[in-house]
């Protein structure tokens, strides 16, 4: 049975940089280090950073990481973040959300809210046509 998700892994072409953005500008705790990776945590969220041979090519489509933030915090943190990386989307969603790239152009969203409160979005706004399964 899953019972959540274990931890991310991303490619990276500065290691680095992108550990001081995730720690600098994320507030990520550095747990673990080696020539060619990190491991971070942010809240819960086990983060793996890896050095890679490759050009880091980022994703065109919709595919981002959704990073959970207290709504009390949500305003000076998306500044924080504003002021240090590109937004790649307007929030159009429930919620505040603000959506940005790492330093390889990984697409993240710092979002306050959960399941719940989209679901209950949803019901209060049928019109999108979204089914809700109990």
């Amino acid at each position: 049975m899953i019972t959540g998700v274990n931890h991310f892994t991303l490619a990276v072409s500065d290691l680095s940089r992108s550990v001081r953005f995730y720690i600098d500008i994320l507030g990520a705790n550095l747990r673990a280090d080696w020539s060619s990776g990190a491991y971070l945590e942010l809240g819960e969220l086990w983060l793996c950073l890896v050095q890679s041979a490759e050009p880091v090519i980022p994703r065109s489509d919709y595919t981002h990481i959704a990073l959970s933030c207290e709504p009390t915090h949500f305003l000076t943190f998306s500044t924080r973040i504003s002021e240090a990386a590109t937004l790649w989307q307007d929030n159009v969603s429930e919620g505040a959300s603000l959506y940005f790239l790492d330093p390889d152009g990984h697409k993240l969203e710092l979002h306050h809210g959960n399941l719940n409160s989209r679901l209950a979005h949803y019901r209060a706004h049928p019109e999108k046509g979204v089914q809700l399964y109990k």
